[in-house]
């Protein structure tokens, strides 16, 4: 499909705001935030922070913020100041390269970097709810900022290698991550919509799951329903593919904590 014809069927379906935002992408492909393909009712709740229900787990992240854990004796508060907002504009650049171990990190990462290196804590699991809680806290304080992920210089073969996973033809179904998400973005699937598959939203709130959930776990659903052996959350493969989706997303703005269907 064309890239017009594109924007004539995505003109129809999704309404022309949603259509000027991908026309200022300046992009060739139509790249849409899965928020313009979320019915009115998700988009609403989302929109009011008193109806959002992810705001029950970024209250989790605000009160880990302060709480002094691990054998330093130390919050994050403290180095990172009593409101968390001077870390605006940080989480809109990750994944990034790290010089300290040569890896890709994702912002649960460098959050449990931060745990034990600094706070001589315990490290916190992918899905947990403080985790989750301090990761859209984290994120929240970018909320609106528009993703500006480098792959410049030794992130580049990390690029590489999630744009080869997301082109790749994987499991039973024998489908990639493109074929849903590029090739058909508009188009039914059963009830549900096919979105571009973009992260400028998480952790989001998933009704589905009744509860906030990390881009990882998108990726093992996805990569269970074609029938593919899925890969742990923060595994490489998994951190090199969110590093290709979210470059790919540059120029969408940060929405966490958003809501998904």
């Amino acid at each position: 499909m064309t890239h017009a014809k594109y924007l004539k069927r995505a003109a129809g379906f999704l309404g022309l705001t949603a259509l000027l935002v991908a026309c200022a992408s300046g992009k060739d492909e139509m790249l849409l935030s899965g928020y313009d393909y979320a019915i009115a009712e998700t988009q609403a709740m989302q929109d009011d922070d008193i109806d959002n229900p992810a705001f029950i787990f970024y209250d989790i992240g605000e009160d880990q913020w302060s709480k002094v854990d691990g054998d330093a004796g130390k919050s994050c508060a403290e180095c990172h100041g009593a409101d968390g907002s001077s870390l605006k504009g940080v989480s809109i650049s990750y994944p990034k390269y790290n010089e300290e171990d040569g890896k890709l990190r994702a912002i649960q990462d460098e959050i449990n970097n931060c745990r034990t290196k600094r706070m001589k804590a315990k490290a916190w699991k992918w899905e947990s709810d403080n985790m989750l809680g301090m990761a859209i806290f984290v994120k929240k304080q970018s909320r609106g900022m528009p993703l500006n992920v480098s792959i410049a210089g030794k992130a580049a073969p990390f690029y590489e290698k999630g744009k080869a996973f997301y082109n790749e033809r994987r499991g039973g179904l024998d489908l990639a991550c493109k074929h849903c998400h590029t090739d058909y973005a508009g188009m039914h699937i059963r009830a549900n919509v096919l979105t571009s598959g973009l992260p400028n939203g998480f952790p989001t709130y998933r009704l589905k799951w009744q509860k906030p959930g990390s881009l990882h776990r998108r990726f093992r659903g996805c990569n269970t329903n074609v029938r593919s052996e899925p890969y742990k959350q923060g595994s490489d493969e998994y951190t090199n593919l969110e590093l290709y989706l979210s470059h790919r997303a540059n120029g969408l703005p940060n929405e966490t904590p958003s809501v998904r269907n």
